[in-house]
């Protein structure tokens, strides 16, 4: 174990017992290869177990340990103790979430977007097993496999200044997915999300900040998907008003 330490100082809070969030700090070792998570479980196992966080996979795959680190959105499995030399880290819930419990938040209103943009294939057309799969070409697949990449971490939320302003805006994760499935060429979906997608809340209340994109862990770009998208609706407005064009 390291003769070096690091502080920890965390925002804790227990809605049964505390009547408001408050910072307490732990002191743990800093080993070499270490993460924030590493930290946080070695709080957790050796110093209070009354310490509440969400994580899973410890290797930046299933976006469970969203958290603010230093006052940025960031993956505790992700960043690193080496990487902050004051010796002071300070670790907090997400932000523009309420707080569930420590540094747990409350994820019914995204998880009530991501199901409202239908994160999901609607064919154009039904197959039997016997028609065989869904055929993709590689082209099509690229113009929409960034977007696929998203964990669901909600860094580019806690970000997101529109959806700290007005928890109305749908959000960055959840129009990049439906951008996803618009843009798959097995998908005939896009009406059926428009509804959500490009209403006031949708696309238009984005006002291309781009922090979400730069806070991004898996470089998915949501900033740049909800400008495509927008683009995309420009353009069926325009050509609606030529001849057979529907308005």
């Amino acid at each position: 174990m390291s003769e070096r330490t690091i502080e920890l100082e965390v925002l804790r809070y227990r809605p049964e017992q505390d009547q408001e969030p408050f910072f307490q700090t732990y002191k743990v070792p800093c080993e070499e290869e270490w993460v924030v998570l590493d930290a946080l479980n070695y709080v957790k196992e050796e110093m209070d177990r009354t310490l509440s966080y969400r994580w899973s996979c410890h290797m930046f795959v299933c976006g469970s340990c969203g958290m603010m680190i230093d006052g940025e959105p960031k993956l505790a499995c992700k960043a690193f103790l080496k990487d902050y030399p004051t010796g002071k880290i300070r670790v907090e819930p997400l932000s523009n979430f309420p707080i569930e419990r420590d540094l747990v938040v409350v994820l019914d209103d995204f998880v009530e977007k991501l199901e409202s943009v239908k994160p999901y294939i609607i064919p154009k057309e039904e197959r039997t097993v016997e028609q065989g799969e869904y055929l993709q070409t590689p082209a099509q697949l690229k113009a929409f496999k960034q977007y696929t990449l998203c964990i669901n971490c909600l860094c580019c939320y806690a970000v997101c200044p529109q959806y700290g302003l007005d928890e109305s805006f749908v959000g960055p994760a959840a129009l990049a997915l439906a951008h996803r499935y618009n843009m798959d060429s097995r998908d005939l979906g896009r009406a059926a999300r428009d509804d959500v997608v490009a209403a006031a809340e949708g696309i238009w209340h984005c006002s291309f900040v781009g922090a979400c994109s730069q806070v991004c862990p898996k470089d998915v770009d949501p900033a740049g998907a909800i400008q495509q998208a927008k683009f995309a609706h420009g353009i069926d407005y325009l050509t609606s008003f030529l001849p057979g064009g529907k308005r």
